[in-house]
């Protein structure tokens, strides 16, 4: 894949596959460190420790319709192609928590991609699903919490379209702001 993003957006359809109702997806970028980490938990149905110890293999899936799960895999060796690491860990019933951490400036590491899109995508994917999305770049942060979105709107659905141009602006807006202090 050519952006972490898209990256993002694979693992959070996974979650969404194991019932996920809350999903945090959190962004921490460090000049100073060198660093950009990506998190993604979910509370969704988890995974045996037999399945976990296998999940990075691409030959590995839950899946049905096909017998190759490369999206686990191919962020990993994104992850390691930049002097980085991956770590993932779950739990049957309680859900799963990946961590990638990147050398941030390194020569391989892809560019982050558009949040803003992605993020749009995964909350109009599933309207009933509750999202945390968190993106520090420095000191500096942006914070969406649909929890709180949600009681704003009184009912109003997240997928309603002006409600997804607010999220659109309210992100937009808040990425510009983060980076332009850097």
């Amino acid at each position: 894949m050519r952006e972490l993003s898209l990256h993002i957006l694979d693992i959070v359809q996974n979650s969404i596959s194991a019932k996920a109702t809350f999903i945090e997806i959190i962004i921490d970028e460090n000049e100073r460190k060198n660093s950009m980490n990506i998190e993604i938990v979910d509370n969704g149905m988890g995974m045996s420790k037999e399945l976990l110890q296998k999940v990075t293999n691409p030959f590995i899936t839950t899946r049905k319709t096909r017998k190759v799960g490369l999206g686990i895999s191919l962020f990993k060796a994104a992850c390691e192609r930049c002097n980085g690491k991956f770590h993932i860990e779950s739990e049957v019933g309680k859900g799963t928590k990946i961590l990638a951490r990147f050398e941030r400036n390194h020569i391989d590491r892809a560019p982050l991609g558009d949040m803003v899109d992605t993020m749009v995508i995964i909350i109009m994917s599933n309207e009933k699903i509750d999202y945390l999305y968190k993106h520090r770049i420095n000191k500096n942060e942006l914070v969406l919490d649909t929890r709180e979105v949600r009681k704003v709107l009184r009912g109003v659905p997240l997928n309603n379209m002006e409600v997804i141009d607010w999220i659109k602006g309210y992100i937009s807006d808040g990425l510009n702001e983060l980076n332009k202090d850097k």
